[in-house]
């Protein structure tokens, strides 16, 4: 190895380093794990975010302090509109070029001189604006006059209350690698928004020039593992399938490369499926398409999604019926003349005429049948008990081990994402809901066969009964 190459690996950033920057970012900002993340991970990859959502969400607040995480980014930041005009983001033209015949701005303090940029309701500018901002942010170049200027832009932050309908703007809305939907606070946590003291963020060592470099080069060597290249083609005919817009092979690099630069700063050797968390934020054309892309990439790529059970709530349900059955079975004089008197003493009972002597002879007789059946059960035999019991064993064997599998499962998720860096804790908490909740489904319908078991043990057994084995209840 190289000392060129030990000193490149020797500026790499840790994850501790950098989740440290996460933190600060984070920072008083309520439920904006996700947003901060992607922020971040897309400046250091040197991609373009849209923030997209209502006003008064942070967008701002999270752009302004993003520029603090990179050391020497100078930050800029405008409101746009249809009456915006190119001086207000590129600079004034300048007099002293003028008088030289040349057309030149002033673009020091200005867009082209900026690291990190805010452009709020970036959509409404005008196409002078636009088709010069497209190759500011894909070619990081200005044409100022003659000359064409390296700009030292490492981010653009876009924000909008929504998408571009206009084709003519889709060119433009393309450069956002990453669309990220901001919702306001949910009621869940609207006492901790008001909560909130004004403080300035905590102060985070910034990332130098060196290290984005480093990490650049680490991203360049990092190849994508067999099942995460498996899951991204998995989702590219899923994507066709459902009729959605298919995004460019330009894109599709793109976010290769983003998982790349996530592996490299966890300290990973290879991509794998799971970067493709990401995937919802960079191929989804709208907002309403993230959650759906999302819950693929939970149950096809992670494996996590709940399942109902279906096979053991059957067997649970059909034993349960037969307990109700074989408890309320009556005794052998009642089979044999007590059970026909009740029955004939009930018609009787609704077919006599309201008021009459017969229907209250009637109801006397059915309430002392009643009695009668209370007083004397059906006796069992203790093959008959302990082979229901032991059915029931089997099957809650098989359930606790279905539960001991899905438990695992959800262990191993739960350890394969708490230990990355940029796993949004909101999306692992989604991630881990399905296995708990099947979890939980099993463990209800395994009490719920412990009960019937229970219930079969109880009832009454008569050792000189004939022993005879009952027939498997039939669960459909």
């Amino acid at each position: 190895m190289s000392p060129r190459h030990n000193a490149r690996v020797s500026t790499l950033p840790t994850p501790d380093r950098l989740r440290t920057l996460i933190t600060g970012l984070e920072s008083g900002l309520i439920e904006r794990d996700t947003a901060v993340r992607l922020s971040l991970l897309a400046a250091i990859a040197g991609e373009h975010v849209l923030l997209i959502g209502p006003p008064g969400s942070a967008k701002s607040e999270l752009a302004r302090r993003l520029h603090r995480a990179f050391d020497g980014a100078r930050y800029f930041e405008r409101l746009l509109t249809r009456f915006s005009t190119p001086e207000e983001l590129f600079g004034p033209l300048s007099l002293a070029a003028l008088e030289d015949d040349r057309y030149e701005r002033l673009v020091d303090g200005y867009l082209p001189t900026a690291g990190i940029a805010f452009l709020d309701e970036v959509f409404k500018a005008n196409s002078a604006i636009l088709n010069a901002l497209l190759s500011l942010l894909n070619e990081r170049v200005f044409d100022n006059g003659r000359e064409r200027l390296a700009v030292p832009l490492i981010c653009v932050i876009g924000a909008s209350n929504e998408i571009p309908s206009d084709e003519a703007l889709l060119a433009f809305y393309d450069r956002f690698l990453l669309r990220v939907p901001v919702s306001p606070v949910s009621d869940a946590s609207f006492a901790a928004l008001l909560a909130l003291q004004g403080s300035a963020p905590p102060r985070m060592v910034p990332l130098s020039a060196e290290e984005r470099r480093a990490l650049a080069a680490a991203r360049d060597t990092l190849p994508l593992a067999d099942d995460a290249l498996v899951a991204l083609a998995a989702l590219r005919a899923w994507l066709a399938a459902k009729g959605c817009a298919a995004p460019s092979d330009r894109r599709w690099r793109q976010l290769a490369a983003l998982m790349k630069v996530v592996a490299s700063t966890e300290g990973r050797t290879h991509a794998d499926a799971l970067d493709l968390w990401l995937a919802p934020y960079a191929v989804a054309h709208e907002p309403a398409q993230v959650g759906a892309i999302e819950a693929w990439f939970i149950a096809e790529v992670a494996n996590a999604a709940p399942q109902e059970a279906a096979w053991l709530e059957r067997a649970v349900h059909a034993f349960e019926q037969q307990w109700e059955i074989e408890q309320q079975l009556p005794s052998d004089d009642e089979a044999r003349g007590g059970e026909a008197a009740g029955k004939l003493a009930l018609a009787e009972a609704l077919g006599a005429p309201q008021g009459s002597g017969t229907a209250l002879s009637s109801m006397r007789l059915v309430s002392a049948a009643l009695e009668s059946r209370n007083a004397s059960r059906r006796v069992f035999s203790a093959l008959h008990v302990r082979t229901r019991c032991e059915q029931l064993r089997e099957i809650r064997a098989a359930a606790e081990a279905a539960l001991a599998e899905q438990a695992g499962r959800r262990d191993t998720l739960a350890a394969a994402v708490g230990g990355r860096l940029w796993w949004p804790p909101s999306l692992a908490t989604r991630l881990l809901a399905g296995p708990q909740a099947t979890c939980a489904t099993l463990q209800s319908l395994i009490a719920r066969l412990a009960q019937c078991e229970a219930r079969f043990a109880a009832l009454p057994v008569d050792n000189a009964a004939p022993a005879e084995a009952p027939p498997p209840v039939r669960v459909a």
